[in-house]
């Protein structure tokens, strides 16, 4: 039987919408390939992660300790090669999210095994698994196959459906030891700065509206926040504008960014570098405003509006207002 593992992210005390997606795919293949859905969990307070995930899964590989409040790739590489040693799975579902591109890449080399990573799809076609994902801003889609087990792949959030259904009975825990040689681990996290953010995670958010220079200034942004908050989505913001101050790094969007595909895309002053489509390619319906009916964003775009942004943008705010009523 072929076992196929799902990586666990989790914050406070929660499974986040990736590993849901996850859970569903894999129980997914595991239905046509006829195999057994692991999960992999690590961390310190997760009672509550357990109890979330547990009737999706045949069994939960847990490592739990006190000194595992923080992610460490360093630990966390160090316990999963430690498993890989006794089971060797078919295929290893993770998020393509900065942790699971930290970890995974790694793991990966360590082992030399094959990784996709800002997997879109996943199909069974003559007995083998074949991986889709974007190249050159989403402007074509490769199909992968990896030869060799294990399958490392990386998934784009928001590119699977949740779908589960309850089974009959709970995963199997099996707490596995944390053997880790903590006085050779070069780094050690002391804690963390919660930033502010939207009310919505920006990677796993239904509709996203971003901003970009043609807002000419911070406080623009604005205009974007009470039209998210009307959409019930988040603010994002291009390279450029965070690097000019108007927005933090947590809500740049783009290749050195954050990977966001929603379900609606709003680009609002948005030229449509590449380094910013390759961020937001895979987003299911686009709509860009902009007065310069060149800008590469609209070669991306569904909808297309050319025109002044600062007439456009509260013209729509009241129509929502009108329609729905002024969430404020």
């Amino acid at each position: 039987m072929e076992n196929i593992w799902v990586y666990i992210e989790h914050k406070e005390g929660k499974p986040k919408r990736i590993s849901y997606e996850l859970l569903s795919k894999a129980r997914e293949l595991g239905e046509i390939i006829n195999g057994e859905i692991k999960a992999i969990l690590i961390g310190k307070n997760v009672e509550s992660v357990i109890k979330e995930i547990s009737p999706y899964v045949d069994k939960i590989y847990l490592f739990k300790n006190d000194k595992l409040s923080f992610y460490n790739c360093e630990v966390y590489l160090e316990l999963l090669l430690g498993l890989i040693k006794k089971e060797m799975p078919y295929l290893i579902l993770a998020g393509a999210t900065s942790q699971g591109r930290d970890l995974f890449s790694g793991f990966a080399a360590t082992i030399g095994a094959g990784i996709v990573v800002d997997c879109v799809k996943i199909e069974y076609d003559k007995n083998t698994l074949v991986f889709t994902k974007p190249y050159y801003g989403g402007k074509v889609f490769g199909e992968i196959i990896i030869k060799k087990d294990p399958k490392i792949v990386l998934v784009r959030p928001r590119s699977f459906a949740v779908n589960l259904s309850r089974k009959d009975k709970e995963a199997e825990v099996a707490e596995l030891p944390v053997e880790v040689k903590w006085d050779e681990i070069s780094v050690e996290p002391l804690g963390f700065e919660k930033v502010e953010e939207g009310e919505v995670d920006l990677t796993e958010a239904d509709v996203v509206v971003c901003g970009g220079m043609g807002l000419k200034a911070a406080e623009n942004f604005k205009m974007l926040e009470e039209l998210a908050r009307l959409l019930k989505g988040t603010v994002g913001a291009t390279r450029a504008a965070v690097d000019a101050g108007w927005r933090p790094p947590t809500d740049q969007i783009g290749k050195s960014g954050k990977i966001v595909s929603p379900n609606l895309y709003v680009g609002i002053g948005v030229s449509g570098a590449i380094h910013h489509i390759m961020g937001m390619d895979t987003s299911k319906v686009v709509v860009a405003i902009n007065k310069d009916p060149m800008a590469p964003i609209f070669q991306h775009a569904d909808y297309g509006i050319i025109g002044d942004l600062f007439e456009i943008v509260p013209a729509l705010i009241e129509e929502l207002k009108k329609y729905k009523g002024d969430f404020s």
